[in-house]
């Protein structure tokens, strides 16, 4: 069965830091691209940051680059995306993705159910 299972959502205030996690099933996580994209009310989906099957390679969205940082650790089937200097604007539902195409932006195959992140101001 395939699933992605986002965890790690919740209330923090601006500055603060929130950490979320992906659990994949294996088949969709040891040679896949992962990503984290987000959608706030009233706006679509966006990008926010991407790694490599391997993690040697990353993207971001510039909105977050210098505060959120990607990771997995393929022995577990977990993607991580660490937040930091949250803002109130990065306050959306954030989804865990998997690919198996290279690194890019670009509509990724499997989904989880999404994790709130709310940043008050």
């Amino acid at each position: 069965q395939v699933q992605l299972v986002e965890s790690g959502g919740g209330l923090v205030q601006a500055g603060g830091s929130l950490g979320l996690s992906c659990a994949a099933s294996a088949r969709i996580f040891r040679s896949y691209t992962m990503g984290w994209f987000r959608q706030a009310p009233g706006k679509e989906r966006e990008f926010v940051a991407a790694i490599n099957w391997s993690g040697s390679n990353t993207d971001y969205a510039d909105s977050v680059k210098g505060r959120f940082t990607i990771s997995r650790d393929n022995a577990k089937n977990t993607v991580y995306l660490q937040m930091n200097s949250l803002k109130a604007e990065d306050t959306a539902i954030y989804y865990c993705a998997s690919d198996p195409r290279r690194l890019g932006k670009y509509e990724y195959t499997h989904w989880g159910q999404g994790t709130q992140v709310t940043v008050s101001s």
